[in-house]
Parts: structure tokens; C-alpha cells; sequence
């Protein structure tokens, strides 16, 4: 069973997305918070698998109540609900530490399959946003203004090999582990085993927050890709 906690300043979206979520037998909705700081209290208090977080709330928001609950409960995972695609609030959530976002519009068996995918370990953000959004806000990063220095390593990546490099540069492009492995020409069990070992040296969530360590260490530049 999936449990998961509603965050939005809204009582008949709350009452949506939960009559939504527990039409799946797998999924329980254990509480619910109207702002931040409610939403880390409830956190704190029910630990729930997911949290489903809007990030436009009064008082504390989304974005600060993200990078609150991840640094205090590691193990719970935050999906953003936004408006907009490329949102500029949802994209300050992924660098906060949600493992990914969702439109408020996609549909139950979209926001369904996105709690899932989140609560077994995984990230929820579409290639195409993840690309726009970076490309977007690149100059958020430091280090992007110019090219990478392609014999240069940042002393994050140091501990990677020269195979999960690659495997990290093909994780910036948005490509699953099957697309991975028929770019690089190994097995799909293979590139699995990088991709979570470059995730525990790294020492990041999930492959959303790799991306944005990718960009932000200079392995990577937005529109290089």
C-alpha cells in the first residue's frame, strides 16, 4: 500500500485528487494540509510515502515545505502539482528536492501511476520539460555561461567512472534505461547498475536531481545536449 499526503490550499482539489487516489486499491490517502507548514507537521506526524505538494500556497509554500520535508525525512518522496509545464515555481521544487512534478490537469491514471513511480524510488518528469526547463533557467546555474572544459571534473563527479559519465550525460537528455542502453550499446540490466551506482555516489535522490547536478557541475551545458 502507497500512502500519500495531499498538500494544497484548496479543499475541493484535496477532496479531488483524493477521491481520485483512492479509487486504486494500492493507494491510501493517510491526511491532508492547506499550507507548508501544516504539510511538514503532517509529514512529520503520519510519514507518508509520498507527498503530492502544490507549490503556489499563503504562508509557507510549496517550494520551502518541499526543501524542508527532504531534509528532514529522507525517505518521504515530494511529487509537484503545477499549472503550467515549464512553471517556474515547479522547476525551484526539483532543485529543492521533489522528484518530480505533474500537471493538475494530467488524468487519474497519469496521477496514479506518477505516485507509483515516485514511492518505488523512481522520478517523475517528462524529457521535454526536464530539457526546456534547464535550458529555461540556465542561468540560474553557475558555470553555464560558457562551454565545459571536457578534460575538466568537477570534484562532485570525481568518484564516477568514465562509463557513468556517459550514462549521467544520457540521463541530462531524459533517456529511459532501455533508450540508455541502446545508445551506448550495452544491456539494459547494465545500464541499470550504473544509473544506480552513479546515484549513490553522487549521493542524490533520484535521476531528476543527477540531471540538475549535471548542469550545475558544468558536465553539461543547457542546448549542448
Amino acid at each position: 500500500m502507497t500512502t500519500v499526503l495531499l498538500v494544497d490550499d484548496q479543499a475541493l482539489v484535496r477532496v479531488g485528487f483524493r477521491l481520485l487516489l483512492e479509487s486504486n486499491p494500492d493507494i491510501e490517502v493517510v491526511g491532508e494540509a492547506s499550507d507548508g507548514r501544516t504539510a511538514f507537521e503532517q509529514v512529520a506526524a503520519l510519514r507518508p510515502q509520498v507527498v503530492v505538494m502544490d507549490v503556489r500556497m499563503p504562508g509557507v509554500n510549496g517550494i520551502d515545505a518541499t526543501r524542508n520535508i527532504v531534509a528532514a525525512f529522507p525517505d518521504v518522496r515530494v511529487l509537484v502539482l503545477t499549472t503550467f509545464d515549464l512553471d517556474e515555481y515547479a522547476f525551484a521544487a526539483l532543485r529543492a528536492g521533489a522528484s518530480g512534478f505533474l500537471l493538475k490537469d494530467s488524468g487519474p491514471a497519469e496521477l496514479a501511476a506518477a505516485v507509483r513511480t515516485i514511492a518505488a524510488g523512481d522520478a517523475v518528469v517528462s524529457a521535454r520539460v526536464t530539457q526546456r526547463m534547464l535550458e529555461l533557467f540556465a542561468e540560474r546555474f553557475p558555470g553555464t555561461g560558457q562551454a565545459p572544459d571536457p578534460d575538466a571534473v568537477h570534484p562532485r563527479l570525481a568518484s564516477l567512472t568514465p562509463r557513468e559519465l556517459e550514462v549521467l550525460r544520457c540521463l541530462t537528455e531524459g533517456g529511459s534505461n532501455a533508450e540508455i542502453a541502446a545508445q551506448l550499446g550495452l544491456s539494459e540490466p547494465t545500464v541499470k547498475t550504473h544509473v544506480g551506482r552513479l546515484l549513490g555516489k553522487l549521493e542524490v535522490r533520484d535521476r531528476v536531481q543527477a540531471v540538475v547536478l549535471a548542469y550545475e557541475t558544468g558536465l553539461v551545458r543547457a542546448g549542448s545536449s
